[in-house]
């Protein structure tokens, strides 16, 4: 048993109260739909906060806790307790969920779901492949036709985190990053039942994440060659595929072998090289009508 009168013993309570009210906090934020930008106004608590709060990285003072809950329509007790039963039965079945091999949790959001898989997907279009394939440049002209909204998942991170793509990566990392798409990819899935989406190439690499984007949306695999994502990547403006780093090409390569089987696993494919993108729009569209992404009856 501990010894109560032990320094020790504070300082292993506050660290578990801090991680607990990260999770009440985190978890509270995502059951209502709202990004970190939306609670950092509705609070008047910065996104920074908000971010190192979630991370269990840092104290908050009691003022600006009680502002957070507010925003979250959740009493501040709740947010502290020790034992609050809103959440003990959640949080228990995430962690088992998260702790579980992927084909398990395959199996428990199969259960989970009352809806036929291709109901599921029905009216989201999701393009995946590498950077440079031209997923942004066919999204955004594919949302225009078909008068559907277009998301950047990499944008909307932006915008739940409050900073730029290259702030996130350099505070969270990329285990940080990964999270924060995973989060990401259920809020736009909540938000639109209909829907393009663009993401970046290497969410097709988290088994579990990327499990999750099967189910709820069809899939086209945008791809050209390696050539062409290294042109197009630099005609962007962004040299460091290349500079200082003469075997670029080959490590491009290599990950485009590495990835083609999970990019098989889309439903369909495009291949953009030397196409205008008109031409691979044109391709786009035919898929998506053929294939009833957008349910039966609805043609582009």
């Amino acid at each position: 048993m501990k010894n109560l009168t032990d320094p020790s013993t504070d300082i292993d309570a506050g660290a578990q109260m801090i991680a607990r009210l990260a999770l009440r906090v985190r978890e509270a934020r995502k059951s209502r739909g709202l990004p970190r930008r939306t609670l950092s106004e509705m609070s008047g608590v910065s996104t920074r906060y908000l971010a190192q709060l979630e991370a269990g990285e840092g104290n908050i003072s009691v003022m600006l806790l009680q502002r957070v809950a507010r925003a979250l329509d959740v009493q501040i007790e709740m947010l502290l307790a020790e034992d609050a039963p809103w959440d003990r039965d959640v949080a228990r079945v995430a962690t088992l969920y998260r702790q579980a091999p992927a084909d398990m949790q395959q199996q428990v959001r199969t259960m989970l779901s009352p809806q036929n898989p291709t109901l599921l997907r029905a009216g989201r279009v999701c393009l995946i492949g590498l950077r440079g394939a031209g997923k942004s440049t066919l999204g955004a002209m594919a949302g225009d036709v078909l008068g559907m909204p277009f998301v950047e998942l990499n944008k909307e991170i932006e915008t739940d985190t409050g900073m730029p793509l290259k702030d996130v990566m350099a505070m969270y990392g990329t285990d940080g990053y990964r999270r924060l798409e995973a989060d990401a990819l259920d809020r736009v899935a909540l938000r639109h039942d209909r829907m393009i989406l663009a993401v970046a190439g290497g969410i097709v690499a988290e088994e579990a994440t990327y499990g999750r984007l099967l189910e709820r949306f069809h899939t086209v695999w945008i791809r050209t060659t390696p050539a062409e994502h290294m042109q197009r990547v630099r005609a962007q403006g962004d040299l460091r595929p290349m500079q200082g780093n003469p075997s670029a090409m080959a490590q491009l390569k290599a990950l485009l072998e590495d990835r083609t089987p999970l990019y098989q696993k889309a439903e369909a494919q495009i291949n953009t090289s030397n196409r205008t993108p008109r031409s691979s729009l044109n391709d786009l569209m035919t898929i998506i009508s053929t294939k009833q992404f957008l349910g039966a009856g609805n043609a582009c």
